[in-house]
């Protein structure tokens, strides 16, 4: 598969530290039942454990090339692709508690930590890395 550049208009930052991948998996406590949600998927470092220890697993991904590359994965046939700003996403729409996990874009943090507040009460549990210069 070609390989993705990061596109700094979408703030991407790709994570490929094997031990902080399993740390976030290991934090989040995925099971087959669960609504999980992952804002950003990327080159799919964190989604594919995720995939593979839930039923489904909802993807919010702005950028397109991306949204090709996840398709094309084997289990793409877990992923519920949204395609979109996930600042414009409505979490309304995916029924049940929601695990929130992602490696988020730094350009979006705070607006989006802000947006997800307003949800809260339908949202079992967040799980974020971010920038240092973020927090």
């Amino acid at each position: 598969m070609k390989e993705h550049k990061a596109r700094k208009r979408f703030g991407q930052n790709f994570l490929q530290d094997t031990r902080i991948i399993g740390d976030i998996v290991n934090a989040v406590r995925p099971q087959a039942d669960d609504v999980v949600i992952e804002i950003g998927p990327g080159l799919a470092a964190i989604t594919e454990p995720l995939a593979e220890k839930v039923n489904r697993l909802h993807v919010v991904e702005i950028d397109r090339d991306i949204v090709c590359r996840l398709k094309t994965l084997p289990f793409a046939d877990k992923l519920v692709i949204h395609e979109g700003d996930v600042l414009q996403f409505d979490f309304n729409n995916i029924e049940g508690k929601k695990e929130i996990v992602g490696n988020l874009p730094y350009n979006i943090s705070t607006p989006l930590l802000f947006k997800l507040a307003v949800v809260a009460d339908d949202v079992a549990d967040m799980h974020f890395m971010l920038q240092k210069g973020v927090v």
